[in-house]
């Protein structure tokens, strides 16, 4: 593919992966929503609870979160390669839902989760640089590296499996 030709070469990986993030967000606004009404049983009200304020705070992280990885997902899907983005971006979803699920325990479960999700964001994000300098390569230059920018992602994204 070439650069210009890229936008429109849109996987449906991304599409499952937009779809499984919305259905994650809709989890944990449903798990806010039953914390809220367990603990004074009215709607939606921020009582003081441990609790709830646990379900309240992981709810508000992962969802300042999202932006950022739909952004690199999206990025690193259309400049480098689509497969390793969309295998990067279900991982990321998982490790969010184990953060998630870490923070209604103890803190300190939820830590693995977040320093893994971490790790999966930079990878997102060396893929995205990678396609940019790919494509300035390509323009000012004529060198395509793309097969070989995609083999090193489609080789380290295994990788993200290790904890």
């Amino acid at each position: 593919l070439t650069p210009q030709s890229r936008a429109s070469a849109v996987s449906p990986n991304y599409i499952s992966d937009r779809m499984l993030c919305v259905f994650l967000t809709a989890f944990f606004a449903s798990k806010l929503e039953h914390e809220s009404k367990h603990c004074n049983g009215k709607g939606f009200q921020r009582p003081g609870s441990s609790a709830f304020d646990r379900v309240y705070t992981a709810n508000q992280n992962c969802g300042h979160a999202y932006p950022t990885f739909l952004a690199v997902l999206w990025c690193a899907g259309l400049l480098c390669s689509q497969a390793p983005a969309a295998f990067a971006g279900l991982m990321y979803l998982f490790v969010r839902q184990k953060y998630f699920v870490g923070y209604l325990g103890e803190r300190t479960q939820s830590t693995p989760g977040y320093l893994f999700g971490k790790r999966i964001i930079l990878f997102l994000f060396l893929m995205s640089v990678a396609g940019i300098l790919n494509y300035y390569l390509i323009y000012f230059f004529g060198s395509d590296f793309e097969m070989h920018i995609k083999t090193i992602t489609s080789a380290i994204s295994p990788l993200l499996l290790i904890p």
